[in-house]
């Protein structure tokens, strides 16, 4: 009978080292970019995004009418000349668009002609 508490003591002591060991994506939040304006002309992202904790995992969802805008993820040197160059064939139309943020800075901008430059750029940094 002792080993049977025994063996249930240690599955529970195997059954919460894998929960606190488990990988923190399943803490992830989602972030709804703009929240209810979503992604247009109506904001200044730097300052949706200021103030916010962003993780690596976590997503972004953008919002916008399919057809008006696109999200492209780029780089840094995309982001500050609004030009999404290889990166225009990952761009996401669907008007509902989700990305996981990774470790460090993630970019995104609309690559519609003129929309970039009138503000529609985020800069988020996960950490």
């Amino acid at each position: 009978m002792a080993m049977g508490r025994g063996s249930r003591n240690a599955a529970l002591l195997l059954s919460i080292l894998l929960i606190a060991c488990s990988p923190l994506n399943s803490l992830a939040t989602t972030h709804v970019v703009g929240d209810s304006q979503g992604w247009g002309f109506s904001m200044s992202y730097a300052n949706w995004a200021n103030g916010k904790s962003f993780a690596p995992g976590d997503t972004l969802v953008f919002n916008y009418q399919a057809g008006l805008h696109n999200v492209v993820p780029v780089n840094a040197a995309g982001y500050r000349s609004c030009k999404a160059s290889g990166s225009a064939s990952k761009a996401a139309t669907t008007g509902d668009d989700k990305f996981t943020l990774k470790k460090g800075a993630n970019y995104f901008i609309c690559s519609i002609p003129g929309h970039c430059e009138a503000g529609m750029k985020i800069q988020v940094i996960a950490n």
